[in-house]
């Protein structure tokens, strides 16, 4: 562990996590908009469901870890969403179990500590007919259906308003933008970086409403070793100096 110490924000579910700093995705847009107040930490794996999530969970965040997160973002239920295998084998959830699974998950992230928050991401929607492009005959057995999505994302954001954990229904969100079909995705499935800035978006927005303490959006964290310093840039007049460990070049544009 290197120092000084930061809040620890953990990105935890499947390939859409897994991905999320592949083609400027979310996780790197996170990482880049709290460089010098927090370390993301990335704990994603591609085909992953909630059952399989579930029987590791423990490892990946044990009770008696010495510093516990202070943020976890969960996404987890595009696999568990899709059609079932006769033969049993497969990513795929029934919707009750999956919400059960959820539901184990959230306890616990939440007995972790007092200090950490949980916010769940529900299913984004999908492009069924770019799905197809990459996969060909395929698709009909994958399975994964637009419809499918809405059913598992709508049950989370229910099972957390029950909750009271944070969530962020991007099977909604996405939707907002009015070319989403083509430029939300990079394979009908994964999100390229237009589809990243919405979740990044509707992340941030959650942050900056939540009545937590303390505050974890972006603006209301401390930046790391932010004090004047007689080594920073000297400023046109020669003698004094810019302190420039708040400067940056596009958050204050994109990001609020």
């Amino acid at each position: 562990m290197v120092g000084p110490s930061r809040p620890q924000f953990v990105l935890f579910g499947s390939s859409i996590v897994q991905f999320s700093y592949s083609d400027e995705g979310w996780g790197a847009i996170l990482a880049d908009i709290y460089s010098r107040k927090a370390d993301i930490f990335l704990r994603g794996y591609a085909g992953w469901n909630s059952r399989r999530a579930l029987q590791v969970l423990d490892r990946i965040f044990p009770k008696n870890a010495a510093v516990q997160p202070s943020l976890v973002i969960v996404y987890l239920g595009g696999n568990d969403s899709m059609r079932p295998n006769p033969s049993g084998l497969g990513p795929h959830v029934p919707l009750l179990e999956y919400i059960e699974n959820m539901r184990k998950i959230a306890i616990h992230l939440k007995s972790l500590s007092e200090k950490t928050r949980v916010i769940f991401l529900g299913a984004p929607p999908v492009n069924e007919a770019k799905i197809r492009e990459f996969t060909g005959n395929k698709f009909d057995k994958l399975g994964r259906t637009n419809e499918a999505c809405r059913i598992y994302a709508e049950a989370l954001v229910e099972m957390c308003q029950e909750m009271d954990v944070k969530s962020v229904n991007l099977w909604t969100a996405i939707q907002t933008s009015d070319d989403w079909l083509t430029a939300c995705f990079t394979d009908g499935i994964h999100l390229s970086s237009e589809g990243s800035k919405i979740v990044v978006r509707e992340i941030l927005t959650v942050l900056k409403e939540a009545d937590w303490e303390p505050k974890l959006h972006w603006k209301s964290l401390p930046t790391e070793f932010s004090e004047e310093s007689p080594y920073d840039l000297v400023g046109p007049d020669g003698k004094t100096t810019i302190n420039v460990s708040d400067t940056n070049f596009h958050w204050e544009n994109e990001w609020d």
